[in-house]
């Protein structure tokens, strides 16, 4: 049997551990930090790192990040080292399974959530932007924003409060979609099989 890793943005953990049982994949599941994404340059070299240590131990790696801000630098080492990735320019667009397009062109000021950043936006944006000091910031940074839509991967009352609650922080409307895993699911299926 081939051992395999998935290695995972710290995002998309819990889902991808959730399909992990759901599908019965034998793999083992290697994630990388969520903080990231505030420097897009730093996730190729992060994952590359990552791809060397794995390759010790395992014989097929998967890489379950988007491009995420990363301008392509992350396919072409992925081609670099041979590793295959699960397609999609970012989790909102795989989790929106086919309409995040709409809705970018319904609404480009949207900014989106996701049940990890339901559960970490105090420390992710109030904190990380530096909001919950500078509060005039918040008017700084979404003014151009017009709606919150929460790509809801569960139903769970309690995340669609806290959901509710980040959009009243942000001063914007929210919307919910209750899009479960989406793309996410199917493009791992395709990589990893049932």
């Amino acid at each position: 049997m081939v051992k395999t890793a998935l290695i995972v943005c710290g995002a998309l953990a819990r889902e991808v551990l959730a399909l992990k049982v759901k599908h019965g994949w034998d793999a083992d599941i290697l994630g990388l930090p969520v903080l990231l994404h505030n420097e897009p340059e730093r996730i190729p070299p992060a994952i590359k790192k990552r791809i060397q240590q794995a390759r010790e131990e395992y014989e097929r790696l998967i890489v379950v990040y988007g491009d995420c801000g990363t301008s392509g630098s992350l396919d072409r080492l992925l081609a670099q080292e041979g590793v295959q990735r699960v397609g999609g320019p970012h989790c909102y667009e795989m989790y929106a399974a086919g309409i995040f397009k709409a809705l970018m062109e319904e609404q480009p000021g949207t900014f989106f959530l996701t049940d990890y950043l339901v559960g970490s936006f105090d420390h992710l944006v109030l904190e990380g932007l530096g909001i919950d000091r500078n509060p005039q910031l918040r008017d700084d940074y979404f003014k151009n924003y017009t709606r919150v839509v929460y790509l809801a991967q569960q139903d769970n009352p309690s995340f669609k409060e806290r959901a509710q609650w980040a959009a009243d922080s942000l001063g914007l409307p929210l919307e919910i979609r209750q899009t479960g895993y989406g793309l996410l699911e199917k493009r791992l299926i395709e990589l990893v099989g049932e």
